[in-house]
């Protein structure tokens, strides 16, 4: 006789409710992320001279490099920028109406310098 199979998980919740109905607040960060940045940030910080000491190596060789390791060690510090788009009401384009004007074009200011001169032929010169 076979045995019925058992349900996973605490019998004593019941299906549909919550044990914690608020959830995890927004913007709390898990428990081993935060342990691993802690650990990372720890290790930074007590290797600041030897990281100094190696970059200094690494850019005798190629600046360029050492360059871009600099940047890529900056997005573990620095926050990124989010891209913002910016748009009008009802997100029309903001820019819809705006126009530029910068004067009279260049070839007509040196058409309307000399009004009476001749053509110079150059070749003559």
């Amino acid at each position: 006789m076979e045995e019925p199979k058992k349900k996973a998980g605490n019998p004593a919740w019941q299906k549909g409710v919550s044990a914690n109905p608020n959830g995890r607040p927004a913007g709390s960060k898990n428990v081993a992320t935060q342990q691993v940045r802690l650990a990372y940030q720890k290790l930074t910080e007590d290797n600041l001279q030897n990281m100094t000491l190696w970059l200094q190596d690494i850019a005798a060789n190629d600046p360029k490099e050492a360059f871009e390791l600099m940047l890529k060690m900056s997005e573990y510090v620095l926050p990124k920028l989010a891209r913002t788009e910016v748009t009008g009401a009802n997100g029309d384009d903001l820019f819809k109406d705006v126009s530029f004007s910068f004067g009279t074009p260049v070839n007509d200011r040196i058409i309307d310098l000399a009004p009476d001169a001749e053509e110079t032929d150059y070749e003559d010169l």
